[in-house]
Parts: C-alpha cells; structure tokens; sequence
C-alpha cells in the first residue's frame, strides 16, 4: 500500500484529505509543516508527498525544494487556497512539484491528482 504525507498547517485540511485518501486506499502520514514534513520523510519515506505552500515554521516551496534535492523520485503534489495562489502553484511546478491543487479540492480532484503522479 502506497503512503501519502499530507503536509498543512491547518488541521482539518489534513484531516480531509487524510480521510479522503484512506478511503482511495492510501496509508497517510501527517505534517503540520515543512520541518515536520523533511523529518518524517527521514524516518520513514513516502511514497508521495501533498504540500501546502503558505505554512510556518518552513514554507511550501522551500519544502519542495528541500524534498526534491534529498529524494528525487518522490512524488510531490504542491496545494495552496491563498489570494494569488496560481503564482504560488505555478512556482511550485518549476521548483519540482509533479502537481498542483487548488483549495478547496474535491475528493476526486486529491485522488486523481495523487494517483496520476504516483503512476507517472
């Protein structure tokens, strides 16, 4: 079974798409931000990895950044809700992000993404 680390600062995004993701038949992992994110990747990789991009602590494209450089096959699928978010979605994908969601997402819109990047 595949794993997915869910990366938000705000709890019940995570905890949608951490259900989301369960029923799709994913195992999931949480994070409420990019330093969490690079320390559970070093405990126990994932197999993908859905990001915030406005976060404390370490934002999301300095989390894609770092993510890729350690593990370059990762799957990364980079997310953002804020005023502006296309720019910050569109930086994401020239950073490494394989994908991009805007919040508010559907159930079908996380799942295709995470399984179109996890077979690609």
């Amino acid at each position: 079974m595949k794993t997915i680390l869910v990366v938000d600062d705000e709890e019940d995004v995570r905890s949608i798409a951490c259900a989301y993701l369960k029923e799709a038949g994913y195992d999931t992992v949480e994070a409420a931000n990019g330093e969490e994110a690079i320390s559970a990747m070093e405990n126990a990789p994932s197999d993908l990895v859905l990001t915030d991009l406005v976060m404390p602590e370490k934002e999301g494209a300095e989390t894609v950044m770092e993510l890729r450089k350690k593990w370059p096959n990762v799957g990364i699928v980079a997310m953002s809700g804020v005023v502006g978010a296309e720019f910050y979605l569109r930086a994401a994908s020239v950073l490494g992000a394989n994908g991009t969601l805007m919040k508010p997402f559907t159930r079908e819109e996380l799942v295709e993404m995470v399984e179109s990047v996890l077979v690609s």
